[in-house]
């Protein structure tokens, strides 16, 4: 026990140094999120809804450009752990062919769909066009964003989170000071007993999506350059025609994963159809709880990032005592901190919610909605850092069967049948929701601990101790 104490003493600082950069650029994306939905929640239920009927959607384009990043990240976390620097190099080389094309073919897809979009969701008529506009707006720099993410992910894949930090923290004050200036008209405010006149352009929603495409338009430039700069992994040089060699390993990992993001983001554009359904006061409160319950999920996917990176330079290194002491360190802190999530989610819920409505029965029924999701918080907390440690070791296609079981075989059809069938409201939705969460907790736990997972810990650990001998 000793022993082990003294190895998880090392490991809990390196897992630090790895997820606290990561952790601030989710908690600074998140103020950021939260002011947005506090600035648009002002200017009325319409705005908020018209907003929130599309973010489901944004999370379906988002997760499958981060699922390609996956298959970068699994192949060259697990070069840097063998010291393989030129492989890491030539990958990130295919990184930036992979940017191009991904980033361009999605351009293409949304400009086509804008209009559909809303009408996919289920959007009020009166508020179609708007949401459409947001929509086009929000996501016409797709080149730049899909840099963002998949560059993000090459340079936190050796290690380093702090530059894709440091982007994300200049981002967000774009976006910030943008929103002023873009969203509200020009207006006189008395601070201090003194009349200030703030400029403004008075675009309204419209004027969010246009601060958020500048930001990622800055956002992709700068980590390109930041990249291209870096002297572990910089693409200068390399050849940015296919290499198979590359590729194909990279494919065998992200695509999996790409279909468990697709089908479970696909799964939350229905579920958000299902909501919108049920009129803008449920759409509205659905749209604040999400916002503000992501703000609690920080240290998770802070965990997940350092996870999938140890967990593939283990790997790469034959290292399975490595493996096995991450596993050991990570899991028991990240339930601690998710449960302490939990707990303030639980006692602040309304506080929260009066941060982005005034309207009493929205601010009621969000309360309600996030207490009960504040519970499942712990559960919900496992299946993230085992995911990560999952992908850094290329194991992709297990969690794809468990989303795709709990999204549409619990969160989808739990939820038509209570709120298209029998009549119920959102509280019933958010308690699908729940049954999905603790129901991946199950899936992911009994294959930790009984799968393949296990079996290549073991393999790891009898090939480390045969060097060693």
């Amino acid at each position: 026990m000793e022993k082990w104490n003294i190895r998880k003493n090392k490991m809990l600082p390196v897992i630090f140094a790895l997820a606290w950069p990561t952790m601030l650029e989710q908690f600074l994306q998140t103020a950021v999120q939260y002011i947005d939905t506090a600035m648009v929640g002002s200017l009325g239920t319409q705005a908020t809804a018209a907003v929130g009927s599309t973010s489901t959607v944004n999370w379906l384009i988002g997760s499958t450009v981060s699922a390609i990043g996956v298959g970068l990240l699994a192949f060259i976390s697990q070069s840097f752990g063998a010291g393989n620097r030129e492989r890491a190099k030539r990958a990130s080389g295919q990184a930036v062919l992979v940017v191009l094309a991904v980033g361009i073919s999605f351009t293409i897809v949304i400009a086509a769909i804008n209009k559909q979009v809303p009408v996919w969701m289920q959007v009020d008529e009166g508020i179609r066009d708007m949401a459409a506009r947001y929509f086009l707006i929000l996501y016409a720099p797709m080149l730049f964003r899909t840099a963002n993410i998949i560059f993000g992910t090459v340079l936190r894949s050796v290690g380093d989170t702090k530059t894709p930090m440091r982007v994300g923290v200049v981002m967000n004050i774009i976006n910030t000071v943008l929103n002023f200036l873009f969203i509200y008209p020009t207006r006189v405010a008395v601070i201090a007993g003194i009349s200030i006149t703030l400029p403004g352009a008075g675009f309204g929603i419209e004027g969010a999506a246009l601060a958020s495409a500048i930001a990622y338009t800055y956002g992709g430039i700068a980590i390109t350059v930041k990249l291209w700069k870096h002297a572990d992994i910089s693409p200068k040089g390399q050849s940015f025609k296919p290499d198979k060699t590359i590729l194909i390993p990279c494919v065998r990992v992200a695509f999996p994963n790409m279909c468990q993001r697709f089908a479970t983001s696909l799964g939350y554009v229905v579920f958000a159809s299902m909501i919108n359904s049920l009129g803008e006061t449920s759409a509205a409160a659905h749209t604040i709880a999400n916002t503000v319950e992501s703000g609690f999920y920080i240290p998770g996917w802070g965990m997940q990032t350092a996870a999938a990176t140890l967990a593939g330079n283990a790997l790469g290194a034959k290292d399975g005592k490595k493996l096995r002491d991450l596993e050991r360190a990570i899991i028991p802190l990240e339930t601690g901190l998710m449960t302490v999530c939990g707990a303030l989610l639980f006692a602040f819920a309304p506080q929260l919610m009066t941060l982005f409505s005034r309207d009493a029965e929205v601010i009621r029924l969000g309360s309600t909605v996030l207490r009960m999701v504040a519970i499942s918080e712990p559960f919900y907390g496992i299946p993230i850092v085992l995911e990560g440690m999952m992908q850094g070791v290329g194991k992709t296609v297990a969690p794809f069967i468990f989303s795709v079981i709990g999204m549409w075989g619990v969160r989808i059809i739990g939820t038509f049948i209570c709120t298209q069938l029998l009549g119920m409201g959102l509280i019933a939705a958010w308690a699908c929701m729940i049954a999905h969460n603790v129901l991946l907790f199950v899936l992911f736990a009994v294959y930790f601990a009984r799968g393949k997972w296990k079996q290549l810990v073991v393999f790891l650990l009898f090939v480390t101790s045969w060097q060693q001998a």
